[in-house]
């Protein structure tokens, strides 16, 4: 079984305002998976849902085997999450941060000190963050240092599941870099299984083992992304995602508008 599956998976707000209409998708243990669309796809509801923030309307989440609805704190002890707006305790230093971090997710499934101190260790070695900085209050950070934080320590307690929630989201090419380097490297080293999200298709090509390409709530297509270039005769993933909505929406055969 999937180490996550989503199927036929909705969220309507108050006011009749649909998050996501029908997603269905599946991430195998050890994938470094790309939920890709623009901004209001969709994305930021689904991985609400699967972290249990957001109840679904209708259809089924289910990570490690169990029901996001039915088992949601087994469920959170099994998956990180780190949205697009990340902030932090702004007094805290960047070693603090990591410390409070690391040691509540630790404590709350079940690990000890030992583990807890291990996993910093990786969170700090991870962030790439020099010893004067990682000293530095967090409110003075910029916004690629957080990410960088924020990210280091959703990998080093070794999840289940990593969901990054847009993880370079407004950080600068130097930033985006290491950030996308860290997900890539830690995924394969640590095994770590990761759904992450993104508007910059072009950049998820060579981060992702596979993408779900989203529009409008509803999932227009999957597969890795050099095969999803080919599919749609595209020099690029962004090209591809295009196409497979135009596709879409074409009306089918026999049918007006």
């Amino acid at each position: 079984m999937p180490l996550l599956v989503v199927e036929r998976l909705a969220k309507r707000f108050p006011g009749g305002v649909w998050g996501v209409r029908d997603v269905s998708f599946t991430v195998e243990e050890g994938e470094v998976v790309g939920l890709i669309g623009p901004n209001g796809a969709g994305k930021s509801t689904t991985f609400r849902v699967i972290a249990t923030l957001l109840r679904p309307t209708s259809g089924r989440v289910v990570v490690d085997g169990f029901d996001v609805v039915k088992s949601p704190h087994e469920v959170r002890r099994r998956v990180t999450f780190v949205p697009e707006e990340v902030g932090g305790y702004r007094y805290l230093t960047g070693r603090e941060l990591l410390e409070l971090l690391v040691t509540a997710y630790v404590r709350a499934r079940g690990g000890g000190r030992a583990e807890a101190e291990e996993a910093l260790e990786e969170a700090v070695r991870l962030s790439g963050l020099p010893e004067r900085a990682l000293d530095r209050r967090v409110g003075e950070y910029s916004k690629g240092m957080k990410r960088r934080l924020q990210v280091a320590w959703a990998l080093a307690v070794r999840p289940r599941l990593a969901l990054l929630d847009e993880p370079t989201s407004g950080l600068d090419v130097e930033a985006s870099y290491e950030v996308r380097r860290m997900i890539r490297r830690y995924a394969s080293s640590a095994g770590v299984t990761v759904l992450m999200s993104s508007h910059n298709m072009l950049e998820v090509e060579a981060v992702c083992d596979r993408v779900v390409l989203i529009r409008g709530g509803v999932v227009v297509d999957e597969g890795p992304p050099r095969e999803l270039v080919e599919r749609y005769g595209a020099r690029n993933l962004e090209e591809a995602y295009m196409e497979a909505v135009r596709r879409r929406a074409r009306p089918a055969a026999g049918q007006g508008g």
